[in-house]
């Protein structure tokens, strides 16, 4: 279905959102299973709350290679779980210490820190285990999008990133440094989830996977940008989490580098290259033009 059949943005996403997060409560152990506070606090983190971008993500490249909605949620369900399971561990004392993500109490103050360093634990598990339970993709296949997962994850990508972040504090950045590691950080895993979703469905040639890597790079990058910019200048409520924290830890962000104003133009410049990378899509790609507007002029 072309996105101009599927109805509005609004509707489409709306729908997927739907989707996904029936989904995570059919994939996520019921709250009744041995052991019950773990398993409660896995779904009081996953379910509930959030954007979805990494899932939206995923079904919008799934457009362009004809993807199995099986297939493609699945790989959204998981990509959700390690975001969720890396803000969990994100939130505790001896990483960032928040209190409050997506409007209601982090999951280390709803129950406590032990419970909260297991449910990442698990969440972790649970995703490979749900991107490996799945039988609508070709073997080869699934293994490179397992493998795929791991790598956006793990040292070289998303954990990594968060190790750079913490040894950074009160050191004076360049601003390659600080794409270096938001790239890593933030990045990994929506080129992941971008990637993911094309993987899912027919082959995509050495081109395609080219271009649909500049898209994902920037719109990886522009997210976190105008993460820093919202930071700094929303509110707690709005965010539905700790508004300043960055700036109040000395902390490296795009603003306190660039500045308020020079960093909203580059997030405008690279949602200008992310739609320019899916100029060999044509309409296919326009649910990935829309959700790269959505990461660049989002308020919240």
């Amino acid at each position: 279905m072309t996105a101009s059949a599927a109805g509005s943005f609004a509707g489409w996403m709306t729908a997927v959102q739907a989707h996904v997060e029936e989904a995570l409560g059919a994939f996520l152990p019921a709250a009744g299973t041995v052991p019950t506070k773990l398993h409660e606090a896995m779904r009081y983190t996953v379910l509930g709350g959030g954007k979805r971008v990494r899932p939206l993500l995923v079904f919008a490249a799934g457009e362009l290679s004809g993807a199995d909605p099986l297939a493609l949620e699945r790989a959204a369900a998981a990509v959700e779980m390690i975001h969720a399971y890396s803000l969990v561990h994100d939130d505790m004392p001896c990483m960032d210490d928040d209190a409050l993500r997506r409007g209601k109490p982090t999951v280390h103050v709803a129950y406590d820190e032990a419970t909260a360093l297991l449910v990442g634990d698990a969440l972790q598990s649970q995703a490979f285990m749900v991107l490996a339970d799945g039988a609508t993709v070709p073997p080869q296949r699934q293994v490179a999008m397992l493998r795929l997962l791991a790598h956006a994850s793990g040292s070289a990508g998303m954990c990594g990133g968060q190790a750079i972040d913490l040894d950074s504090v009160g050191l004076p950045l360049t601003l390659e440094q600080l794409e270096q590691m938001h790239q890593l950080k933030t990045g990994a895993l929506l080129r992941a989830s971008v990637v993911l979703g094309a993987l899912a469905g027919g082959d995509l040639d050495d081109h395609q996977l080219a271009a649909l890597n500049v898209y994902a790079r920037a719109i990886g990058l522009a997210f976190q940008v105008v993460d820093d910019v919202l930071d700094a200048t929303a509110d707690s409520a709005t965010l539905g989490k700790t508004a300043g924290k960055d700036a109040a830890a000395n902390k490296p962000t795009y603003v306190s580098i660039l500045g308020l104003e020079p960093s909203r133009v580059l997030a405008e410049k690279l949602r200008v290259e992310a739609h320019a990378a899916l100029v060999p899509f044509g309409e296919k790609a326009e649910r990935l033009r829309q959700l790269a507007d959505l990461i660049v002029q989002r308020k919240a």
